[in-house]
């Protein structure tokens, strides 16, 4: 029997199975895996690097220095009492502008005044003791001078007794000798009785005359002995009379300064403006009893000035006398000039009540900020500021 040819099955193409073919896997090398990000890496450590090692040098060498950390400034001075007493008025108002040396606060000054008066009368009595000292004195001067002019006077005396006795002298011996002369020639009849007794009275009456010239003689030794123990207890009179001026002019300096602490007392009672400027809030009433050191108000002096606080890298090149700008907050798109004054000789930490001692080991490092003085310049909105506003400070450096 024969048999029929098998046909053949050819598929389709709608049912033929797809092959499909992958393409062979591609084998990056190492170097192009890892190379880009290794790359990347390393310019970013390289900047970091380089900007924490130059940052400071960046920083502290811009021309324009800048700050926020800046506030204005002025003298507020607390006004105080020195002396106890009762507040007899108050001649101004809370914020009110005064001019230098107005009366501010005025307390009851009669108890003063009559210090003043009494420490007065204690010098009125130093100066009429003082002045009745030196009369005293003048007195003193005037006796010794009739002492030693009694003094010159008994050594005249002394000087013309002694004369008169030697003239005498010489007499009583003349009729000493004619005496024995004339009683020798009586004994032998060659004189008469008449001429010895001549001889005898000339005799005596010159011996009188010896004894009186030496009794003139001693009389005046007494007197000049006398006038000048006199004259000695003058002068220590009026030595003991300039120690007592002395006393007594150390006693008047006394009773002066007393005086001047009086009227210095009284000067207190009266509080004053010590310069233009305006006051704040009044802290005492008329009647109020204060005692010293007592605060009756605030004064605030019409000089301004910013202390600006930079940081410590920026103070490279800010230098006295560079130009400022400042802008302050509440007057906004104004500009004020002014320069760099004074720079502080440390930074603002070393002046806190307790400074930072890193010196305990927990130590970071902290950026310093150190007080910068900048002074303005006369213009409308100066004289508008008020100590305490906030204000952004451009330094331009002069590099």
């Amino acid at each position: 029997m024969a048999t029929s040819p098998v046909p053949s099955i050819t598929p389709s193409p709608a049912t033929a199975p797809k092959v499909v073919e992958h393409p062979p896997s591609r084998l990056k090398p190492a170097w192009q895996k890892y190379g880009t990000p290794l790359i990347v890496l390393l310019l970013a450590i390289a900047i970091i690097v380089t900007i924490t090692r130059n940052w400071n040098d960046w920083e502290g060498g811009r021309v324009d220095q800048v700050t926020n950390d800046a506030y204005v400034r002025g003298d507020l001075t607390p006004l105080s009492t020195k002396v106890p007493g009762l507040v007899r008025d108050v001649k101004v108002n809370d914020y009110q502008q005064v001019h230098k040396g107005d009366v501010l606060v005025q307390l009851d000054d009669d108890d003063y005044r009559a210090q003043v008066a009494q420490a007065a009368a204690g010098v009125e009595a130093a100066k009429a003791a003082l002045e009745n000292n030196r009369r005293q004195r003048e007195l003193e001067d005037a006796k010794i001078e009739r002492a030693l002019a009694g003094i010159d006077q008994a050594k005249a005396q002394i000087t013309a007794a002694q004369a008169g006795k030697e003239a005498v002298q010489a007499d009583v011996t003349r009729t000493r000798a004619e005496r024995s002369r004339q009683e020798a020639l009586l004994k032998t009849n060659s004189t008469t009785q008449q001429k010895v007794e001549q001889a005898v009275a000339d005799e005596e009456r010159f011996s009188a005359q010896y004894a009186s010239r030496d009794a003139d003689l001693a009389q005046a030794h007494t007197l000049l002995r006398s006038n000048e123990a006199a004259a000695e207890a003058e002068r220590r009179s009026k030595a003991v009379l300039e120690s007592q001026d002395t006393q007594l002019v150390a006693d008047l300096h006394a009773k002066e300064a007393a005086l001047e602490v009086a009227q210095v007392n009284l000067g207190y009672t009266q509080i004053l403006a010590p310069a233009d400027g305006t006051v704040g809030e009044r802290q005492v009433r008329p009647g109020q009893l204060v005692s010293p050191g007592t605060q009756v108000m605030t004064f605030v002096e019409n000089i301004r000035w910013v202390a600006a606080n930079f940081r410590e890298t920026q103070l490279t090149n800010i230098k006295i006398g560079d130009p400022a700008e400042i802008r302050v907050d509440v007057y906004p798109g104004q500009v004020i000039k002014g320069r760099v004054l004074e720079i502080a000789p440390a930074s603002g930490s070393q002046f806190a009540l307790l400074p930072p001692d890193n010196a305990t080991g927990n130590f970071t490092k902290v950026v310093q900020r150190v007080p910068v003085k900048i002074a303005l310049d006369d213009s409308p909105l100066t004289s508008q500021l008020r100590p305490g506003l906030s204000a952004v400070i451009t330094v331009r450096t002069r590099r």
